[in-house]
């Protein structure tokens, strides 16, 4: 979330979320982009993954999404929508993120 802010590259975005996911061992479970724009429609510009040559503007709401989904076991991803400013993210997402398990 520190990196998120007008300025930086949707692809940096998505490449401190793969390190991150990556240093616990994880990252080959990390398959799809770290998120997207919200706006008119959910799924929108910009979008935040590896191959994206989109820069975060003062004023874009976009989701931080990243996720692991271990095949026929789990998968987790936990998503926040923030608000870009010209300094940091403001985050928009007011939902706790106490850990549960469901059965």
């Amino acid at each position: 979330m520190a990196a998120v802010k007008a300025g930086v590259s949707c692809r940096e975005i998505d490449r401190i979320a793969r390190d991150c996911i990556e240093e616990g061992g994880l990252g080959k479970y990390f398959s799809h982009g770290t998120g997207h724009g919200i706006g008119l429609d959910v799924h929108e510009p910009p979008k935040i993954a590896a191959p994206s040559e989109d820069i975060l503007e003062a004023g874009m709401v976009v989701t931080i999404e990243p996720g692991v989904y271990m095949p026929g076991q789990w998968g987790i991803r936990i998503e926040d929508t923030v608000l870009a400013k010209d300094d940091r993210c403001e985050i928009l997402t007011k939902i706790a993120k106490d850990f549960t398990i469901l059965n």
